[in-house]
């Protein structure tokens, strides 16, 4: 083929590429959506009461929690209304040493049961609040709509069976692998 030839259908090339691409990504996206149905949230959260620290209860696997044990996530609302996020993990067991992440999450929806938390730009994830202690703000069930994230948490690092079990069996019926949570190991009170 001449060269010219094919410098003119280069950016053809390209741009087919591109779309066939482009499509590809679309519809993958679009099934991920569509094989995950609609995950209901708490109607409202109030993230001054939701501030403070939180021991986590149980997890479901994720990659960046691996090998943690006495887990604990801190949130203080800032003065422009995002939230500062601090999460710790003691790396092999309760007393071990200690690494932190740190967070800004932001409400997607005038509910504040909805929000995006960022720990390293342009990355995001969701984090979504699916039940909460309203009374007293005392325990809650936060997960992702992908069903691939959820956390059971508690303002004391352990949360009565009865409690555990009843936010165990929300997440069950809102479609989440709850038989893969891990317990984290926390210390006693």
């Amino acid at each position: 083929m001449p060269d010219n030839l094919l410098k003119r259908r280069r950016p053809t090339l390209l741009a087919a590429t591109a779309a066939v691409v482009s499509a590809g990504v679309a519809a993958y996206a679009y099934s991920r959506r569509k094989a995950h149905p609609h995950l209901p949230t708490v109607a409202h959260v109030d993230l001054h009461r939701y501030a403070g620290l939180w021991h986590e209860i149980a997890r479901l696997p994720v990659r960046f929690e691996k090998g943690c044990q006495h887990v604990t996530a801190e949130y203080k609302v800032r003065s422009d209304g995002k939230v500062g996020v601090r999460n710790t993990c003691h790396q092999g067991s309760i007393g071990g040493p200690a690494t932190t992440a740190t967070a800004t999450a932001w409400a997607t929806d005038g509910t504040n049961s909805k929000l995006k938390v960022q720990f390293f730009w342009p990355f995001t994830g969701d984090y979504w609040i699916l039940a909460l202690d309203e009374a007293d703000y005392q325990y809650a069930l936060v997960g992702s709509p992908d069903r691939e994230t959820l956390w059971i948490l508690s303002r004391k690092p352990h949360l009565d069976h009865p409690t555990r079990s009843r936010l165990i069996g929300i997440g069950r019926e809102l479609g989440f692998p709850v038989e893969d949570l891990l317990f984290t190991p926390q210390p006693e009170r």
